[in-house]
């Protein structure tokens, strides 16, 4: 899993449980809150009626008293109380939860003088907060006993009204919080994102970085967490740089120190097989494949250090049709007809031409030398999306499909590929289309025959602008 990904998913999940932990402690701390607030308002309202009480029991006498507690405290029935949606009533009614408080009162005889709750459980009457069901509901209940008068009082109220509302506020504080969260998430995903653009503002280099243009990486745009990271790649790179030129520098010395021994036996070989040419012949041909070998080694190293070479821009038809006849003296003597199929007359790209026609000589002599007498080679230039293809079948023995990466590599002879071959052709012709920013690709004849079909793709002059690594 990317660091990205899982700093994202580490932040996110923090957050989401943070902001539903803070949610519910908001939830659970705003309702408590608000039942001690109700319970206050409830204790206040039986002071109220208990003062209420106290100036009208030594004027009046109890049934004066329950009458006027009555008139009072007795809210009129009105079906609005139930069926409007509103809390505050049209016409100055009320308000709609004012009929959900219930009072009562007793005489110190605890005979009732207002039961608007209608609980019958004055025998039980107990001074303080308790709860009461009546009429399907539940209600919370302060009560008191005045002790000037004796008076008991009582004062109630529905606990689904006190839920509704303590539910209500305390969503009321919650809910910006959820609102705000999906932007909280896209806010942390973005920074995430920003945070760690430096480093792939350093992955960058090393992506596209290539064994021939090996550099350090700019430490300035390091953040100061990867700074030692970035430092320890740099010597990584230094050092690795230093071995792929000594390597690069060993083989180019290698092969040039052979070519004048191996041209001297040459000439020897030559001379003593005038005369016993059939001692010889073995002893040549092995000679033969040194040169060659050490010649391809030499164009490799070349290739790798990509040294003085220059692209320009070059008509690719001409450059193939010349390599066509560069090896045409070759397959006569095979008894094979190269063909060219140029669809794409014209064909200017960005190139070495140097390099692509070795590249073409190569690829072409690799086809002749697999093929069957008799056959065909069949060249054919195309234009494709951004660049041109260019494609060369033979009538050979092909190569399976699960060896022809393995067949790209180099120093790689497959038993089908029989031949006098060092392995290096493909491979330097598949480095030789990389440099040109293209590609070559492996794949069987599409019109059913045996053999196989080398296919570079190379970019269009505009597409194509430098090759890496060299000047």
């Amino acid at each position: 899993m990317s660091l990205t990904r899982t700093l994202t998913l580490m932040v996110v999940t923090t957050v989401l449980l943070i902001t539903l932990i803070t949610a519910s402690w908001g939830f659970y701390v705003s309702n408590h809150q608000l039942e001690e607030l109700f319970d206050a308002e409830l204790a206040q309202s039986t002071r109220i009626v208990q003062g209420l009480v106290q100036h009208l029991s030594d004027t009046q006498s109890q049934d004066q008293l329950a009458t006027i507690l009555a008139k009072t405290l007795q809210l009129p029935e009105s079906a609005l109380y139930e069926t409007e949606d509103d809390e505050i009533l049209p016409r100055g009614a009320g308000h709609k939860y004012e009929k959900k408080i219930a009072f009562e009162v007793w005489s110190p005889d605890r005979e009732p003088l207002l039961d608007t709750l209608r609980a019958d459980d004055a025998l039980g009457l107990y001074p303080g907060f308790s709860w009461a069901e009546v009429t399907g509901f539940r209600w919370r209940t302060f009560t008191m006993k005045d002790p000037t008068t004796g008076f008991w009082i009582r004062t109630a109220q529905r606990e689904d009204v006190r839920d509704e509302l303590s539910e209500e506020l305390a969503l009321g504080n919650i809910l910006p919080i959820f609102l705000a969260l999906p932007l909280l998430v896209i806010a942390v995903i973005i920074a995430v994102q920003v945070g760690f653009r430096p480093l792939r503002r350093l992955e960058r280099p090393v992506r596209y970085m290539a064994p021939e243009r090996i550099h350090p990486l700019d430490e300035r745009q390091a953040p100061k967490e990867v700074a030692g990271l970035v430092n320890a790649v740099n010597g990584l790179l230094r050092r690795l740089n230093q071995a792929l030129e000594r390597e690069r520098r060993f083989s180019a010395d290698a092969a040039h120190e052979l070519r004048t021994p191996l041209t001297a036996l040459r000439l020897n070989l030559e001379k003593l097989s005038d005369k016993h040419p059939d001692d010889f012949r073995g002893l040549t041909a092995s000679v033969d494949r040194m040169v060659h070998l050490v010649e391809q080694m030499l164009l490799l190293s070349r290739v790798d250090s990509g040294t003085d070479f220059k692209p320009e821009p070059q008509n690719l038809s001409a450059l193939v049709e010349q390599s066509i006849a560069d090896v045409a003296p070759l397959a006569l003597r095979k008894g094979i007809d190269p063909v060219l199929e140029d669809t794409a007359r014209n064909a200017v790209v960005n190139c070495h031409s140097a390099l692509i026609a070795t590249l073409m000589r190569s690829l072409l002599a690799n086809a002749i030398q697999y093929s069957p007498a008799g056959t065909q080679i069949n060249t054919r230039i195309r234009n494709t999306d951004n660049g041109f293809s260019i494609r060369i079948c033979d009538q050979g023995p092909g190569i399976p499909t699960d060896a022809r990466e393995r067949a790209l590599s180099r120093f790689t002879r497959l038993d089908q590929r029989q031949g006098a071959g060092a392995g290096l052709g493909l491979a330097i012709a598949r480095r030789i289309a990389e440099l040109h920013k293209g590609s070559l690709t492996l794949s069987d004849r599409d019109d059913g025959q045996t053999g196989l079909c080398v296919e570079i793709w190379l970019p269009t002059s505009n597409a194509s602008p430098e090759l890496p690594g060299i000047s």
